[in-house]
């Protein structure tokens, strides 16, 4: 019995197939912070009709899992003078996306919102919840 390594060849066309299935399964991280607050009491939740939406088509990413946040009707207190962290993360975007909103579509006022956020090769993001629409 010989100790040689022999490297596996797969066809081409197996490779490209799986291309495919890899570029649909990509995935968006963002990392999000609720800025500290003078304020006690503050409670936080993320809604599930939460997207990002590609600024030059129609697409729309969904979310599909959220960590350190509750899902609605749950609610998350927010640490009396701490920024706040949670992470979401979201189906892929198309590959010609240069830009997207991140958007919580609710029935009711305070909606995160973040609007131009600008595309980067690891799909990977970070940013200030500071305003709802």
């Amino acid at each position: 019995m010989s100790d040689t390594l022999v490297k596996p060849v797969i066809a081409k066309e197996l490779l490209e197939s799986l291309q495919t299935k890899i570029e649909e399964e990509k995935q968006v991280i963002v990392h999000c912070c609720f800025p500290a607050s003078p304020f006690l009491g503050n409670l936080i939740r993320i809604w599930n009709s939460t997207y990002l939406f590609d600024n030059n088509s129609d697409h729309k990413s969904k979310l599909i899992h959220a960590e350190n946040i509750s899902l609605s009707p749950n609610w998350t207190v927010v640490p009396f003078m701490k920024d706040f962290w949670f992470t979401l993360i979201f189906s892929g975007l198309p590959k010609d996306c240069k830009s997207f909103d991140l958007m919580e579509v609710i029935p009711e006022e305070g909606g995160f919102f973040v609007e131009s956020i600008k595309r980067n090769s690891l799909d990977v993001y970070r940013v200030k919840i500071s305003e709802a629409y």
